[in-house]
C-alpha cells in the first residue's frame, strides 16, 4: 500500500526504513541497494578516509537515482574534510552522531542539506531540535556499536523522545523486522533505522566470517562494554574477555586504551578476526538467521509491517 508521512516526505523515499551507517559495513553497494529498494541507504563515513568517502559517494550516485545519505560521526578527526566532501558532492541528507549537533547543523542547513541526529535520551533530542535538525534517531540500549551511557531501552526511549520534541522520530536499537517496526510506530516513531539486519546482507562490506558470527549469535551473546572509554556493544569474544578482566582488576583509562589499541574494529568486522577484533553488533542479531540481499530485507520488513498492521495479534 502507498505510505506517506513526515519521514518519507523528508527523504523522498517509498518506505520509512533507513539503513544505518555502520562502520566497515555501509559502503556504496549497500547504500545504493537499500535506496533502490525504496528505503534510505546511508554511507558510513566513520571508517573512511576523506578520499575513500568521496569515492563511495560518487559510486553511490552512479548506482542509484534515489535518495541516499551519509552518516558522519562528529568526533571523527577529519570531520571538517568529511563535511566539505559531502557538500561538494551534493549529498542532500546527512545523519550526525557522537557529538554536539550545533557544531555543523547550521552550516549544512544553509546549503539545503537535511540533517538528522542520533540521540540516546530525550535531553539530547531537545538539543538536536534546538540546533535545527530535521529529525532525530532515538537509538536504544539494544543497538550495536557506540551507545548511550544512559542504557535506556528502545521501548522506553521512543515514547520519551516523541513526547520531548516535535520533530519526526526514527526508532533504532534491536529492530530487525516489520512487527518491531509497527510496535515502534505505535509508540510514536515515524520510521525505523536498522543496523544489525543490514550487516547481515549480501551487499554489506563486512567480512563474511563476521556476518556468519552475527547470524549464529544467541540472546546474551552481545554486551555493552568499555563504559570508561566510550560504551560500545559487541559480541563476547577473546578481545572482550581481555577488556573485562582488565576492568575487574581496576585498570585505568590509559591501560584500557592500550588494550584497545588501533584498528580493533577493522580487524574484527572488516578483516574477519573473530578472536582479536572488536565485533560491533546489536541485540537484534539474536533474531537473525540469514544473510539476504538488501532489497529482499527492505521488502520483507515492509511486507511484515503491513501484515502486522492488518493483524497485530500474531496467532500461534
Amino acid at each position: 500500500m502507498a505510505f506517506s508521512n513526515r519521514i518519507t516526505k523528508l527523504f523522498g523515499v517509498d518506505y520509512p526504513i533507513v539503513q544505518a551507517g555502520m562502520i566497515w559495513a555501509s559502503g556504496w553497494r549497500l547504500a545504493s541497494a537499500v535506496s533502490n529498494a525504496g528505503g534510505l541507504g546511508l554511507i558510513g563515513s566513520g571508517s573512511m578516509y576523506p578520499d575513500v568517502l568521496k569515492e563511495h559517494i560518487q559510486k553511490c550516485k552512479s548506482a542509484t537515482s534515489r535518495s541516499f545519505g551519509v552518516n558522519v560521526p562528529l568526533l571523527y578527526p577529519d570531520i571538517d574534510k568529511h563535511i566539505q566532501i559531502c557538500i561538494e558532492e551534493g549529498v542532500k541528507i546527512i545523519f550526525t552522531s557522537a557529538g554536539n549537533p550545533k557544531t555543523w547543523t547550521g552550516v549544512l542547513k544553509e546549503r539545503g542539506i537535511s540533517v538528522v541526529h542520533v540521540v540516546s535520551s530525550s535531553k539530547f533530542a531537545k538539543k538536536a531540535e534546538e540546533a535545527g535538525c530535521d529529525a532525530v534517531v532515538a537509538e536504544g540500549f539494544e543497538a550495536g556499536g557506540h551507545n548511550g551511557r544512559e542504557e535506556t531501552t528502545t521501548m522506553v526511549l521512543i515514547p520519551a523522545v516523541v513526547n520531548a520534541v516535535k520533530l519526526p522520530v526514527l526508532a533504532a536499537g534491536g529492530i530487525i523486522n516489520g512487527r518491531q517496526m509497527l510496535a515502534a510506530m505505535v509508540m510514536g516513531a515515524e520510521g525505523i533505522q536498522m543496523g544489525s539486519r543490514f550487516v547481515a546482507s549480501e551487499e554489506a562490506s563486512s567480512h563474511g566470517e563476521f556476518k556468519k558470527a552475527v547470524i549464529h549469535s544467541q540472546e546474551g551473546d552481545t554486551i555493552l562494554t568499555m563504559k570508561q572509554l566510550t560504551p560500545v556493544r559487541i559480541i563476547k569474544n577473546k578481545f572482550f574477555q581481555e577488556v573485562s578482566q582488565a576492568e575487574l582488576r581496576g585498570a585505568t583509562v590509559d591501560e584500557l586504551k592500550t588494550i584497545l589499541g588501533r584498528a580493533r574494529a577493522k580487524r574484527g568486522m572488516f578483516e574477519g578476526n573473530l578472536d582479536e577484533g572488536e565485533l560491533e553488533i546489536g541485540q537484534g542479531s539474536a533474531l537473525l538467521r540469514d544473510i539476504l540481499p538488501a532489497a529482499e530485507i527492505v521488502k520483507n520488513v515492509w511486507q511484515e509491517f503491513e501484515g502486522a498492521l492488518s493483524n497485530p495479534i500474531k496467532k500461534t
